[in-house]
């Protein structure tokens, strides 16, 4: 039998390089170590009672158990309407404008895949989530890794790459804040995205499934810039938001022909989420936000414990604006091993799992993600274990 690397699009795929560490994390564990795990960044707290609630009361009623609708419910998509009316005062036709996607990650990768055509030029951030690259390689497109050490860095090459490429980028892809980076922008940076994107006739897809994990300003919407719905569809997501991580319900929104386009393929792969799910994540979308705002104290403290803790540990972590990450430089004595052996190391001799930079990018290398999926006490120990294997 072949091996898979046979196969056209798996060879356009690298080796999943978290797979390395989570191999070590799972025989460390196997061996009865402790690991302290901050390289996931899956949610660690409950979702709200009343949306399980919602759940548990709509999947009692037969009627809910059929085929669902691969757009979404439109219950659902006028919710979501509503949350972006209220947060950030844009008006959306939920006919037309949204559609329900089994969480963010699903609504971009078939947002490429509607959009792209074979040897399309996307423009796409480095270092980056591994989807916003992959999604348009799998649809066929080139990828042009831009440098994103900063946003302004990054537009700029953004620019100066339009220029140079011998043919006309399809899109650009944004992620404020960003995984893995924790970076944010104010709307400044989408008036500029949006003018030179319409300048040169390139489409933009923002990722902003962090929304609402801030600790500073709210997170603007590119959708707030006037004409962006010309050419911007956003992905959005209630994993993080609502700790709804394994019930995969997101958003894509925005440019009425995107949005068509994402429809007709999912009308080809899915029928949406299951209808009790879609109930349930409209109860949360139109329920009360007392939950999020502790979601985001616990996020607070977990970061200001981790700048804290590692901080004296010997290892100076950069504060994070928003997300529920920190992006951190490697050690200096440490910087000459690389992302991958240095996340080794950590869990070989301080049991604590990160996750290394060269998995979002060429230019994560040097850095490593901290999720905050701890609660404070894990990470004082984390930090008490990472102190003693600095001073070694």
């Amino acid at each position: 039998m072949s091996n898979t690397e046979d196969f056209y699009r798996i060879k356009q795929l690298p080796p999943y390089v978290f797979e390395e560490v989570n191999n070590l994390k799972s025989a460390l564990r196997k061996q009865g170590r402790d690991i302290i795990d901050l390289g996931m960044g899956n949610p660690d707290m409950p979702t709200p009672g009343h949306i399980v609630d919602k759940l548990i009361e709509t999947v009692q009623k037969p009627r809910t158990h059929g085929y669902s609708a691969s757009k979404g419910i439109i219950g659902l998509r006028r919710a979501m309407g509503r949350y972006y009316k209220r947060r950030f005062d844009v008006g959306l036709d939920p006919e037309s404008e949204i559609i329900a996607t089994l969480g963010s990650k699903e609504g971009f990768a078939n947002l490429a895949q509607a959009v792209t055509a074979p040897g399309d030029v996307i423009l796409s951030p480095n270092p980056a989530y591994p989807i916003h690259a992959y999604g348009f390689i799998i649809a066929g497109g080139v990828i042009a890794p831009i440098p994103a050490h900063s946003p302004e860095q990054y537009l700029s090459s953004v620019s100066e790459a339009i220029k140079v490429s011998h043919m006309k980028p399809r899109a650009i892809v944004l992620n404020y804040p960003s995984n893995p980076t924790a970076q944010t922008v104010t709307l400044d940076f989408y008036k500029d995205a949006v003018a030179l994107a319409k300048k040169h006739d390139i489409l933009i897809l923002s990722d902003l499934a962090y929304a609402e994990i801030y600790f500073g300003d709210p997170p603007p919407s590119i959708l707030q810039v006037a004409g962006a719905r010309d050419i911007a569809v956003e992905v959005n997501s209630l994993s993080k938001t609502f700790a709804m991580a394994g019930w995969r319900v997101g958003m894509a929104v925005g440019n009425e022909r995107m949005i068509k386009a994402l429809g007709r393929v999912k009308s080809y792969l899915d029928y949406g989420a299951f209808t009790p799910i879609q109930v349930a994540a409209a109860t949360a979308l139109d329920g009360p936000e007392e939950c999020i705002e502790e979601m985001r104290r616990t996020y607070r403290g977990r970061r200001d414990v981790v700048v804290e803790h590692f901080g004296a540990a010997g290892w100076d972590i950069p504060t994070p604006d928003a997300s529920m990450f920190a992006w951190a430089p490697i050690p200096e004595q440490f910087r000459d091993v690389g992302s991958v052996e240095f996340a080794k190391r950590l869990m070989n001799e301080a049991d604590v799992a990160v996750a290394p930079g060269i998995g979002f990018g060429e230019h994560g290398e040097g850095f490593v993600r901290i999720g905050l999926v701890e609660n404070q006490q894990r990470i004082r120990q984390a930090a008490r274990n990472i102190k003693k294997l600095l001073r070694r």
